[in-house]
């Protein structure tokens, strides 16, 4: 019987604070060295204002980073930024969060950009990640991914004069450009 070489949550766990944001796909180790500065305004600009509005209407929680998203014994991730609604918060525990939350967030960077748009992609869409938002500080803007039946699908490209809203947070916008000024 083969043994089984894929690294887990518990192999995840021993590896040392060194200023790296390491992430565990398909028991594969992905590391990266820390965001830059506009990468941090735009991710702590989104998430002031989804937080505010999440708070207001009492929908759930909505989490910055890094946070571990256990997603399966193979599978960690350390998005930007999640929500998680109110109707699934027996995901949030103390350490970590153990399964899929409504909405992941990702700015992306040149060190993380084609990983955020192929692997972390799939895997979101194949743990029923509900929405998916990835934001591209450099314009700025967005794709929105919805799931559907077979993983998530691009629903929308945002250019700098629209803004992020969602239809699972109704009542909820924020223009693109209000995160990068």
């Amino acid at each position: 019987m083969p043994i089984d070489t894929r690294l887990t949550y518990d192999d995840y766990c021993l590896y040392p604070e060194d200023g790296k944001r390491r992430e565990i796909v398909n028991g594969e180790m992905f590391a990266a060295t820390s965001p830059g500065t506009i990468h941090q305004r735009v991710v702590i600009r989104v998430t002031c204002d989804l937080f505010e509005f999440v708070e207001k209407e009492g929908l759930g929680e909505v989490i910055i980073g890094p946070l571990d998203v256990v997603l399966s014994e193979f599978d960690v991730v350390v998005p930007d930024a999640v929500y998680v609604s109110k109707q699934r918060a027996a995901v949030l525990t103390e350490k970590n969060i153990q399964g899929a939350p409504d909405l992941i967030i990702e700015v992306i960077s040149a060190a993380t950009a084609i990983r955020d748009r192929t692997i972390k992609l799939k895997l979101y869409g194949k743990f029923g990640v509900q929405e998916y938002w990835i934001i591209d500080p450099n314009g700025p803007s967005a794709e929105i991914y919805r799931h559907r039946e077979g993983g998530l699908e691009l629903v929308a490209k945002l250019s700098a004069a629209e803004a992020l809203s969602s239809p699972m947070l109704p009542g909820f916008s924020v223009p693109l450009l209000k995160l990068t000024e």
